[in-house]
């Protein structure tokens, strides 16, 4: 019988309303109790972790991760993708199917689970495709899908353009409970774009991706979504307008939720000054005014969560031109420490708000039995010292790709354990 305390931290769980310094007891890998009262003599379990000036809270569930296995284990694999994954904090990943072949089938789906199995990191939860091969043109047999474990669908890297597939989409995933990630974007609008198209694009000479190619496609899909009860999730939005779109939506009690990256709100289209295509992603990086927006938005619960659209290239092919360099960029390992420095640190969200956002409502979205302490949940739980400073050094990362525009940046802010179902599988220095 397995036991751990997680002594004298301050334990943040939305999902129960808690926020105070407390001790964490796990026995066998679910929670036992917060608070040792009754429980366990403290000088009983088989490890202690003095968490004293650690925020101890679920563990994070990053619900957008490209793991890029099968087919471009250049960039990263299952095993390598989970592993930066622990050592940013993150206890479960939801893995993106634009994988080569994508993951619309059965097989597909088992080929993931089982090589997440054996990587033995943290949790993996496939999302399949909408369509049969992301081509957009057939559905995938979503029935199926969801028997092998898909816990949502998604064409991500690219939208599902027919209409009437999508509408058919939302009907049969609502038949299951299950949401439907969406890449929103009008690609006739945003066609040989490498940036936000503005002034910076146009000063630069290069080709501009509008905020409209982004609105208009959400604006789409929250109709379809109304007008069949189906449930919309909006990826890595990246516009005022797109925040304001998602949030009359709410208002019209339409199935709608949101996610915003790190990067969006943290850079802006300035960066690309440099012709890095390390801050070359998709979406784009857009204005100040864009960045305020998506700040409110989290803030106001109009966007419900974070995540960090890990997007990893292999060097080489980040050291192309920028027209010719594809798009994304890594997130994994720096997600706590932009959320803590941009965030925390500069009083625009508190810890409740920052946790339910990396932990409880992605668990709710997914619909996975993640992102609480309650007693008798599994024992994921992430540690983060928020006052660390740290400089990032891409070289270092467990992923395998070092595509990150953050690097040499200085974060306040990191998680430094990382515990999966009882077992510390990160320890920072360990």
């Amino acid at each position: 019988m397995a036991t751990l305390l997680i002594r004298g931290g301050r334990v943040v769980d939305p999902s129960q309303g808690i926020d105070r310094v407390d001790d964490l007891f796990i026995r066998d890998g679910l929670v036992v109790a917060v608070g040792n009262s009754g429980v366990q003599p403290v000088g009983k379990a088989d490890e202690t972790i003095d968490a004293a000036g650690l925020v101890v809270a679920p563990g994070l569930i990053d619900m957008h991760v490209h793991l890029r296995e099968p087919g471009r284990e250049e960039d990263e694999t299952i095993e390598t993708g989970t592993r930066a994954a622990v050592a940013g904090g993150f206890t479960s990943v939801a893995c993106i199917p634009n994988t080569e072949p994508p993951i619309d089938t059965q097989a597909a789906v088992e080929f993931v689970n089982q090589k997440a199995v054996r990587a033995d990191n943290c949790n993996v939860f496939v999302v399949a495709c909408v369509s049969r091969n992301r081509e957009g043109k057939e559905l995938a047999e979503i029935g199926q899908l969801v028997e092998a474990g898909a816990v949502a669908f998604s064409d991500d890297g690219a939208p599902v353009y027919d209409a009437e597939l999508m509408r058919r989409a939302f009907e049969y995933c609502r038949m299951f409970d299950r949401p439907i990630l969406a890449h929103e974007e009008v690609l006739e609008l945003s066609r040989g774009g490498v940036m936000n198209e503005g002034l910076v694009s146009l000063v630069l000479g290069l080709g501009g991706m509008p905020a409209a190619a982004e609105e208009v496609m959400i604006g789409r899909d929250i109709a379809l979504a109304e007008v069949t009860g189906g449930r919309l999730h909006v990826m890595h939005v990246s516009t005022a307008g797109g925040v304001a779109l998602i949030r009359e939506a709410k208002r019209r009690g339409a199935r709608v939720t949101g996610e915003a990256c790190p990067h969006h709100f943290t850079l802006t289209d300035e960066s690309l000054r440099g012709f890095d295509s390390n801050f070359k992603m998709s979406p784009p990086l857009r204005t100040v005014a864009d960045v305020e927006a998506i700040i409110a938005g989290l803030v106001d619960g109009t966007i419900d969560c974070i995540a960090t659209d890990h997007a990893p290239h292999a060097r080489e092919k980040k050291m192309l031109e920028l027209d010719r360099a594809p798009f994304g960029i890594l997130g994994l390992e720096t997600a706590v420490g932009l959320c803590t420095t941009r965030l925390i640190h500069t009083g625009r969200l508190d810890w409740p708000r920052l946790i339910e956002a990396l932990s409880t409502l992605p668990a709710r979205i997914l619909g996975v039995n993640r992102g609480t302490l309650r007693p008798g949940a599994v024992a994921d739980v992430t540690l983060i010292d928020p006052e660390l400073s740290w400089r990032v050094d891409a070289a270092a990362f467990r992923s395998k790709s070092v595509n990150s525009p953050f690097d040499g940046w200085t974060l306040r802010g990191r998680a430094v354990a990382t515990i999966v179902a009882g077992r510390v599988k990160h320890r920072l220095g360990a």
